[in-house]
């Protein structure tokens, strides 16, 4: 497990790591090269003079064990410090993590990139790398990525784990409502009958019964047929 894997947060995947490209470690461990080179050259005096004696020689020899020595160590300094320096691109952020033995990380959430710049030199073109500016509404604006290895390739995949991300918030987190089922249709109101024939025997009743049902007929309860059949049905009663 890398350090980077010990950045994630729950739910937070890996997309692409990349490093520097390797012009970098070359140019870190210039004086390292150059002290190995001078320990070479004195080593190679001793060596044509075999019988140069005295302390002169002497701390020429010790130079060149030292110079050795440092010129080693720093080169293998300089190779684990290339190496611990990783641009992550995370399914949420773009984390920057640097160190061998103190270890520094930071990181800029994908939703606060607004832009991001590569310039490709011929040079750079030549050998696979570029620098890459990553605008950013951070406090800090712009996060630099200088002489990253496949720099195009790298801001290809966060813009594309950009757009995922933009994707995964906007989509909602619940399934959606289901539609209701349609209410059933009203039942069609039922048909007013006319009322019943009130009983009637007397002339006084009947003039109350056909008082009644002409005020029905007047509030349309009853249609004037019905009213002229109910009227007929009780002056038939005389």
């Amino acid at each position: 497990m890398g350090y980077a894997d010990t950045l994630l947060a729950s739910g937070e995947r890996i997309i692409r790591i990349a490093h520097q490209h390797w012009f970098i470690l070359v140019w870190r461990a210039r004086w390292a090269v150059f002290g190995l080179l001078i320990a070479l050259l004195l080593t190679v005096l001793r060596a044509i003079n075999p019988g140069a004696d005295g302390p002169l020689w002497d701390i020429l020899g010790w130079a060149a064990v030292i110079l050795v020595v440092v010129g080693i160590a720093s080169f293998a300094w300089g190779a684990l410090s290339f190496r611990s320096q990783e641009y992550v691109i995370t399914s949420r952020r773009l984390i920057h993590a640097e160190g061998v033995v103190n270890k520094k990380a930071s990181d800029s959430s994908l939703e606060k990139i607004n832009d991001a710049i590569l310039v490709e030199s011929i040079f750079g073109r030549m050998f696979g790398f570029g620098n890459l500016e990553v605008l950013t509404a951070s406090e800090s604006g712009i996060e630099q990525l200088r002489m990253l290895r496949d720099a195009k390739e790298f801001k290809k995949a966060m813009l594309e784990a950009k757009h995922e991300l933009e994707l995964e918030l906007t989509r909602p987190t619940m399934p959606p409502v289901r539609a209701s089922e349609p209410a059933p249709a009203p039942a069609p109101p039922a048909p007013v009958s006319a009322p019943a024939t009130p009983q009637a025997d007397t002339p006084d009743e009947i003039a109350d019964a056909l008082a009644g049902l002409g005020d029905l007929r007047d509030r349309g309860i009853i249609s004037p047929e019905e009213f002229g059949a109910k009227k007929a049905e009780l002056l038939g009663r005389l």
